[in-house]
């Protein structure tokens, strides 16, 4: 048979707190881990609502300049009429 060398109390020891140590380790990386998704996830819906408020930014820039140069043809307009008046 196969026998298993002996493992003195103080080797079980100095293992098991390798082990509890390795075990807090991954449970603070996990929740890293899970923070760092959350703020993502948080990022991810900042930019979405700046993405969207970019866009009505833009439509309304759009619009306005639109109406600027109906009113300079407009002001344009009267003025030629003006100008054949004298």
């Amino acid at each position: 048979m196969d026998t298993m060398p002996a493992i003195s109390a103080d080797e079980f020891q100095a293992l098991e707190e390798k082990v509890y140590r390795a075990v807090e380790i991954v449970r603070r990386e996990r929740e890293a881990r899970a923070a760092a998704e959350a703020e993502a996830a948080s990022l991810r819906q900042q930019l979405d609502a700046l993405k969207e408020a970019s866009n009505s930014a833009q439509t309304q820039i759009t619009t306005l300049n639109q109406e600027r140069t109906a009113v300079r043809l407009r002001v344009e307009k009267m003025l030629q009429q003006m100008d054949e008046l004298v």
